[in-house]
């Protein structure tokens, strides 16, 4: 027992080795208690990938089903004592290494925690005052030495060249043959790219916060232009990436300046750039294989319309074309709904939902007339049209990424002449990390009902009132 309690303290320091081995062990001793307890006591499936997308559900814990709650606050408990060795031998290590000590925050970050565990593995420890000089710089390093160059322009141009070949080159990797927009490519990799960009930039001489992250943005800049500018993305695409994506080349940039003074860290410059170099392909190569489940999501997006429900549900199940014109949001290319159409009444009856990139394809599973219409999806149309110089590019994600598997339009009669109209959309999309990309999705999705139930409010009360004045009342 004594020997174990080394794992807990969180005084001194701790090798690269020790923390390595512990940090590989521990983790497959928890891996796999955690999927013991998920497949054999709750009956759920665990996989790698469960660690890197955030437990969301926990901010809502009060409102979560019971099942789900105990399943939760089981992996919470049995995950206790490997946090407190972990944050303890990693605070040990970055005190090893001369590091500052707040760095452990990184700990917590899904799959930026596996970059940070590999470079803390591999940066030496402070060497002790009187140790013995160290070795002669081996054939890397003197290729390193030789063709970085010293002067401070040259050194931030090669930095900033580098990381945008490999960072166009990474995204070409991610998206061949099966592509994968996962974490690997949108938290791996800016995070690599501003960290290998500092690396370069400060090899021979330190240097400062401001030029590092400078260094580290513009590295993520260039890469997307060089991405538009060979047609593998479209403009709304990149713009969509851009927060997280700056964010995390700049947090990459910082965490290089911190590497900068440690005593030996340009020694390891090679080796902590072969591992931010490899972390993004291997973890999209992951990825790749492993599949994880992306989540569903629900939208729902509402309206009063001053018409009574039967005249409502008329408008909804098809209407002619919307007249009125797409808003900013779809003359950048994101998918219009036009108009719709259905062949059949009741359940079995197939509704078309025409878009300015195709048709979703509604077989309707429940006619509640004139209170509930809802309708799987089984065919969606390409997501948007990319704005782009070229005649046509057409990435992966546009088709099989974002994708609607149900709908449902709910009527609730508010008085003789007042409909509360609800539009619901269940969808699922392959990209992570999925709660940003959810941001995205909500609002988009969102301007798509409000275009819809917009036009039907407008049909609605229209019809409504010349119905009014035809019988000689009055209009509500």
């Amino acid at each position: 027992m004594k020997q174990l309690s080394i794992l807990f303290r969180w005084d001194g320091t701790v090798g690269r080795g020790f923390y390595a081995l512990v940090g590989v062990i521990g983790f497959a001793f928890k891996h796999n208690l955690d999927r013991l307890v998920a497949t054999v006591i709750f009956h759920r499936r665990w996989g790698i990938f469960n660690y890197w997308i955030p437990p969301v559900q926990v901010l809502h814990f009060s409102s979560l089903p019971r099942a789900d709650a105990i399943f939760l606050g089981s992996l919470l408990a049995m995950a206790l004592p490997f946090i407190w060795v972990g944050v303890a031998l990693t605070v040990r290590r970055l005190r090893a290494i001369g590091l500052p000590i707040w760095l452990v925050v990184l700990f917590f970050v899904p799959a930026l925690n596996l970059l940070f565990f590999l470079l803390l593995s591999t940066l030496p420890s402070r060497a002790p005052k009187g140790a013995a000089p160290p070795p002669a710089r081996d054939r890397l390093e003197r290729i390193f030495d030789r063709y970085i160059p010293h002067h401070i322009v040259g050194s931030a141009a090669l930095a900033v060249l580098i990381t945008a070949i490999l960072g166009v080159a990474t995204v070409g990797f991610a998206t061949s043959q099966m592509p994968v927009y996962g974490v690997g490519l949108y938290v791996g990799l800016p995070f690599c790219l501003g960290l290998i960009s500092s690396l370069i930039d400060g090899y021979h001489h330190p240097r400062s916060l401001l030029r590092c992250l400078a260094v580290s943005a513009l590295s993520a800049v260039l890469v997307g232009v060089g991405l538009f500018a060979l047609a593998i993305e479209g403009a709304f695409c990149l713009i969509m990436a851009v927060p997280i994506g700056m964010i995390l080349a700049v947090v990459g940039g910082a965490v290089g300046y911190l590497i900068q003074p440690v005593s030996g860290a340009a020694r390891q410059t090679p080796a902590t750039m072969l591992i931010a170099i490899l972390f993004a392909p291997g973890v999209i190569q992951a990825e790749r294989a492993l599949k994880p489940e992306a989540p569903l999501y629900q939208v729902t997006t509402s309206v009063v319309i001053h018409a009574p429900a039967e005249t409502v549900w008329r408008e909804l199940v098809t209407f002619n074309d919307i007249d009125e014109p797409p808003d900013w949001l779809f003359r950048l290319g994101i998918a219009c709904p036009t108009r719709a159409t259905i062949a059949g009444r009741g359940p079995g009856a197939v509704r078309h939902c025409v878009f300015s990139t195709g048709a979703f394809v509604e077989p309707i599973e429940v006619w509640d007339e004139p209170r509930r219409l809802a309708f799987s999806v089984t065919s969606n149309p390409p997501s948007m049209t990319e704005w782009t110089p070229y005649e046509n590019i057409q990435p992966p994600h546009l088709e099989g990424f974002l994708v609607s598997e149900r709908g449902q339009f709910l009527l609730t009669s508010l008085g003789p002449h007042q409909t509360l109209l609800e539009g619901s959309t269940w969808y699922r999309h392959h990209m992570q990390p999925a709660e940003y990309w959810r941001l995205w999705s909500d609002f988009i999705i969102h301007r798509i009902h409000e275009r819809v139930l917009r036009h039907i409010q407008l049909r609605a009360e229209r019809s409504n009132a010349a119905g009014e004045l035809k019988n000689g009342g009055a209009i509500p």
